[in-house]
Formats: structure tokens, sequence, C-alpha cells
């Protein structure tokens, strides 16, 4: 059986850790089942992506639309590295599911526009609806109506990639989830969290720029109102399919 290779780009080991603990859990994954490389403070491994599953790649606070000089050389490292791997996914269709940074680094890599103009969403849950093109989609499985989407980031893709199928799409941002190809896939928001992983995540982050601090509270409380099923069975519906 063919491991899962997992990419994460948080620099903050707890938020990092919490993440990867998230992703076992909601994917149905023992630890063995994963090989898991930590971005921010290693270099990517030479790979045959033939060897793996599928690959999954976290969540992060960089942003791709950022302008270069204004990336710290962390973030150019962790977007670099990912970036590389990209050609030879969406040349073979390789199975990868891009969580929130993930969508970025596709739809940029596709020569989509990804900005901070329109579609950015503050630290939230919000109502997710599954196209009528997400319906057949066998990773959407199980997911008939409006569910809730764990979501929280400053930039969002403007426009629909070239050779992309629009999954699931949401109010404040229509592209929630997309598809190129069979098997590549992205989501704007986090189908790993649940109130618990943002609870974390807002304490880790609140002087990030994401919130006002004086709202971590309330947040808080708003994220553990959520409804994290449809985002787990995302998860594991992608693990059953390509694992």
């Amino acid at each position: 059986m063919k491991p899962f290779l997992i990419l994460q780009l948080r620099p903050e080991a707890e938020a990092s850790d919490d993440e990867f603990r998230a992703m076992l859990a909601k994917g149905g994954l023992d630890e063995s089942r994963v090989r898991r490389v930590r971005l921010e403070r290693e270099e990517l491994p030479e790979l045959d992506l033939a060897d793996y599953a599928g690959v999954i790649v976290g969540g992060g606070p960089g942003c791709v639309s950022d302008p270069e000089d204004r990336k710290s050389p962390i973030e150019k490292h962790i977007e670099d590295e990912v970036m590389s791997l990209m050609p030879a996914i969406t040349t073979n269709d390789v199975p990868f599911l891009g969580c929130c940074y993930g969508i970025g680094i596709l739809a940029h890599h596709l020569g989509a526009p990804v900005s901070k103009a329109r579609f950015g969403e503050p630290v939230s849950v919000v109502r997710a609806r599954v196209t009528e093109a997400g319906r057949a989609d066998p990773v959407l499985a199980g997911i008939d109506g409006p569910f809730d989407a764990f979501v929280g980031h400053k930039e969002a893709v403007q426009a629909l990639p070239d050779g992309c199928v629009h999954l699931v799409s949401g109010d404040a941002c229509p592209f929630q989830m997309i598809r190129y190809g069979e098997n590549v896939y992205a989501t704007q928001f986090h189908p790993e969290a649940d109130g618990d992983v943002f609870a974390l995540r807002i304490r880790i982050y609140r002087d990030k720029g994401y919130f006002a601090p004086e709202d971590a509270e309330h947040l808080t409380a708003a994220a553990r109102r959520g409804n994290p099923e449809a985002g787990a069975k995302i998860l594991k519906n992608f693990v059953e399919r390509y694992g």
C-alpha cells in the first residue's frame, strides 16, 4: 500500500502538529501510511511521485500573490518547493489535495489570477454549496446540501483556471473547491478543521492580520458552533479513493 505525502507549510510548530493530527483523524489515516514533510524547516527530498498514493498540502500564512520583496525567506522557500512539484502533478494527473494555500498554488501554476482584490475571507465558518459538477464528483460523495466550511484566507482565486471544474461555491468566495483533470483538487476552505482546530489557530494567529485581536473570543465561539462533518468527509473520500 502506497503512503500519502503530506506537505506542511506552517512555521509554527504547534499549529503544524495540530494540523497534521487533524489530517490523520479526519482522513482516517494512520501515521504509518504517510510521509510528512515540514517545508518550513527542511528541503523537499528527491521524490518519485509514483511512489505515493497522493499528495496533500496543508495551509499556511503565506500568500502567493504577495510581492516577492514582502515574502520572508521561509515563505519564499515554502512556495518554491511546492511550486516545483506542480508541473509533474498537473501533467501526470497525480492525486493531489491542496487545502487553503493549495488552491492559490494550483491556480497560480495554471496561470489564473490569485489576489486579495476580491473574495478573501476572514476567519469564520461559512455556508458552502456543491455545484452540479461537484455532485457528480466522487470526492464529494455523500455531501448533498449546503455545508459548513471553515475558512480564513487573505487572498483568493479570482477566475476559474483553464482546465478546471468548479466543484463548490460560496457567497463571499465563489471558488471554494476546484478540480483540474481527474485527480487534482484544491479547496479554499480547511477540510481538516473543526472548532478545536480553529480555536488553536485563532490563538496562534491572532496578531497576523487575519482579524482584529479583540475579536478572538467571538471568533472562537463561532468556530465551535460549526459542523466539520462535510470537510472530514472530503478528506476521507480522497484518502479512500486513492489509498
